[in-house]
């Protein structure tokens, strides 16, 4: 089993992100957390690595649902969604596999809870690689 679900945009990064944050509203997800890892390795290691960022994104009602089957489910939450500069023209768009959550833990009754949360996420992606450059 793989742990990401991921896409290919023919589209720059600066452009993919606000998108990609569109996609997942429009799942239900919010943003909690973002880091900046471009503006981070940059200001701690003087390193310079493409534009990347990572989203901690959540959806309430499936967070609960995590939690209330396995209360330490938190360490695997929230969804981490990457957005990352391939090159000046493509973004790959990458999202940990909710079903990592459930080999993890071997606990069948986070099992609607990935199904849902997979479902969400790639209807997300999927809509990001239909979208044409002028489409938001």
């Amino acid at each position: 089993m793989g742990y990401a679900l991921s896409t290919t945009v023919q589209q720059p990064y600066d452009t993919v992100v606000p998108q990609v944050r569109a996609a997942l509203d429009a799942q239900g997800f919010g943003i909690l957390t973002e880091i900046d890892i471009t503006a981070t390795m940059k200001a701690k290691l003087d390193a310079d690595v493409p534009p990347q960022v990572i989203l901690g994104a959540c959806r309430p009602p499936l967070a609960l649902a995590a939690l209330q089957a396995k209360p330490s489910i938190g360490l695997l939450l929230p969804c981490n969604v990457v957005v990352r500069a391939v090159d000046a023209s493509t973004t790959a768009v990458e999202a940990v596999d909710p079903q990592t959550m459930v080999a993890m833990t071997d606990n069948p009754a986070l099992q609607g809870v990935a199904d849902d949360a997979t479902q969400r996420l790639t209807a997300a992606l999927n809509s990001l690689a239909t979208r044409s450059p002028g489409d938001m």
